[in-house]
């Protein structure tokens, strides 16, 4: 591990995009300790192979593991097999279906491949915590579990909900966090990191492992990825997500359909760039020096480019342009000027007030019907405006021919809708 770095340095690193951290000063105080023994933190994430495919909202995580990686630190990629037959109940209304060993065995082999996009294959450790929770006898298990609670059991919101509701809570779900824990006891974990769904579990293994004598791990969790949507978190089941095996083109095509509201956060959780840097990057689009569109184009390829080469990333770039721009756009595209009177303008107004539609009630029709794009992507809502400041540019489409290229000046310029 390197010895030149000074502890605030990796701190700011480690923190970046963190939600909650239990707590921040043990983590440093960690750090310091970790770089004056000349030892490496260890740094567990558990993942239960409930699905084959993992997507981009498994990253968040993963790629804050392989920062702590990048910084000489032990991460272990940890498998649960074991827990993975039980389910996590987390955000569950109702009992999660158990896997058979064969289905968990088959998704667990999946995720091995698919991590590496990412892990490094050489200082990544892979486990399975069937290791020891199928070697922990009965004996085993009521001394662990008399470490913990019922009641501390029932602060669990989802847990507490249930009973409520009189729904039915079997034991074996309650045992789902005793296990995860019992999983940093076992690994000896400094760090646990998990989505901010899992922070009840991470903070029952601190607690656990304080209450065997080792010191407590310190819980980081990291947010859920909304999907493409920018509703729902990202989810398989739900159809807004990006696989990490997606193909190339599909993977960069998918990136580009977000909003540009959502493309910040997917730069701060899927990318590696600067806190500093990005907020430099907003601003220009903020102030018009940038076009939010060029700036989704350099996302999209970042992204693809960290699951398939920078050549398949560019190649995936050329075949959207070609596909979604060029072909589609007329090349004698006509341009209007339009005299900015606030922030932004109403894309209902907009099509009033160009022609493409013939009063408001119609253009909300048009709107409500998927019949109307702005910058290549479909305007969904009526509500819907664009930004209106001198010297920002937007593609306004109507159907599938009719095309307006609007360029929004100064109201002291000589210049009217024509």
């Amino acid at each position: 591990m390197g010895q030149t770095r000074s502890v605030a340095e990796p701190l700011e690193l480690l923190l970046k995009g963190c939600v909650d951290v239990v707590r921040p000063e043990d983590l440093g105080e960690r750090l310091g300790a970790a770089k004056r023994e000349g030892r490496p933190l260890t740094v567990k994430v558990g993942f239960d192979p409930s699905a084959p495919d993992l997507h981009l909202g498994h990253t968040v995580v993963i790629r804050k593991m392989r920062h702590f990686q990048q910084l000489g630190h032990r991460v272990v990629f940890l498998i649960g097999d074991f827990t993975g037959m039980i389910g996590d109940p987390t955000g569950k209304k109702t009992t999660r279906p158990q896997l058979t060993r064969e289905q968990v065995v088959a998704n667990a082999e999946t995720y091995k491949r698919q991590i590496f996009k990412l892990l490094d294959p050489q200082t990544t450790v892979v486990d399975f915590n069937s290791r020891w929770l199928g070697a922990l006898t009965s004996e085993g298990w009521i001394r662990l579990t008399a470490k913990v609670t019922v009641a501390q059991m029932l602060e669990r919101d989802d847990f507490a909900r249930r009973l409520a509701a009189g729904e039915p809570i079997s034991l074996h779900e309650l045992l789902y966090p005793v296990a995860q824990a019992y999983d940093s006891v076992f690994l000896r974990a400094d760090v646990e990191l998990g989505g901010t769904d899992q922070l009840f579990n991470l903070l029952v293994g601190r607690d656990l492992m304080g209450k065997l004598g080792l010191p407590p791990q310190i819980v980081m969790t990291l947010p859920l990825l909304p999907g493409l949507d920018g509703v729902e978190k990202m989810s398989k089941s739900l159809g807004n997500y990006v696989a990490v095996e997606d193909p190339p083109e599909e993977m960069f095509g998918k990136l580009m359909s977000i909003s540009d509201e959502l493309m910040w956060l997917y730069w701060e959780l899927l990318t590696d760039t600067p806190a500093s840097e990005l907020a430099a990057l907003k601003k220009r689009v903020e102030q018009g020096q940038e076009h939010p569109m060029e700036v989704k184009f350099r996302l999209a390829r970042t992204i693809t480019r960290d699951f398939h080469g920078e050549q398949a990333a560019q190649e995936a770039e050329a075949h959207f342009r070609k596909v979604h721009q060029r072909r589609e756009v007329p090349e004698d595209l006509e341009v209007r000027q339009v005299s900015v009177t606030g922030s932004a303008t109403a894309v209902v107004e907009l099509l009033v007030t160009q022609g493409l539609a013939g009063s408001n009630s119609e253009a909300r029709r048009l709107i409500t019907q998927g019949g109307v794009r702005l910058d290549g992507k479909v305007v969904r809502d009526t509500r819907a405006s664009v930004t209106a400041r001198p010297g920002s540019e937007h593609l306004l489409q109507v159907g599938k021919r009719r095309f307006l290229k609007l360029v929004f000046m100064a109201p002291s310029s000589e210049m009217g809708a024509r």
